[in-house]
């Protein structure tokens, strides 16, 4: 009797600010996110940032032992200020170059809090799914109500007709930190199964 193994997850990457926002409870969560990290052996790849959320993400990861990897455009090296006591950084050429090996280093996607950069990271994975060029799971987590009027945007582009209802297939929606790897998983268990399939 055969038995089918489920995929595992290895690598996450999480899109954030590299802002901390006014709300300290993001900083805590996204803190909190990368102890989990830490403790499940799971690899955060992320923007290569020191400042704001995802300063304290892979702060969080290398300071509970993990394992972090950064990619991070030469031109905001010195905005967002590299995370050079990481495990792995590396310095690209461009935005484009630093949104292909994010995807390409990553298993699954987290966004937490942030700004355009974020949402901009976020957009392009969504739609690339929903071009089916990869099946990857991503998690929106919805620390302290966040995301809430993203997602209604989200909910009224579907509504008006200019996505398919599967839209909203494309993504999970958690709403703290403490779900993101079990929902992660899950996608991954879901994508195997080839219950991912759109449309």
């Amino acid at each position: 009797m055969s038995t089918t193994r489920l995929p595992v997850l290895k690598s996450l990457c999480v899109f954030c600010g590299a802002s901390l926002g006014v709300d300290p409870g993001h900083k805590a969560a996204a803190a909190r996110l990368g102890t989990r990290l830490a403790a499940a052996g799971v690899t955060l790849v992320y923007g290569g940032g020191q400042l704001g959320l995802m300063g304290a993400l892979a702060g969080a990861v290398m300071d509970g032992g993990g394992r972090v990897v950064g990619i991070i455009p030469e031109h905001l090296t010195r905005v967002e200020r590299a995370f050079e006591a990481i495990s792995e950084l590396h310095v690209v050429d461009s935005m484009h170059t630093r949104k292909r090996m994010m995807f390409e280093r990553a298993d699954a996607f987290a966004v937490l809090p942030g700004g355009m950069g974020t949402m901009d990271e976020t957009f392009e994975v969504l739609t690339w799914k929903q071009l089916r060029l990869h099946a990857k799971p991503i998690v929106i987590v919805n620390q302290g109500g966040y995301w809430t009027p993203w997602l209604s945007l989200a909910e009224n582009v579907i509504a008006s007709g200019f996505a398919h209802a599967d839209t909203a297939r494309l993504y999970g929606v958690v709403d703290d930190v403490d779900e993101v790897l079990a929902a992660a998983e899950a996608g991954l268990a879901q994508a195997a199964a080839g219950e991912s399939r759109l449309f």
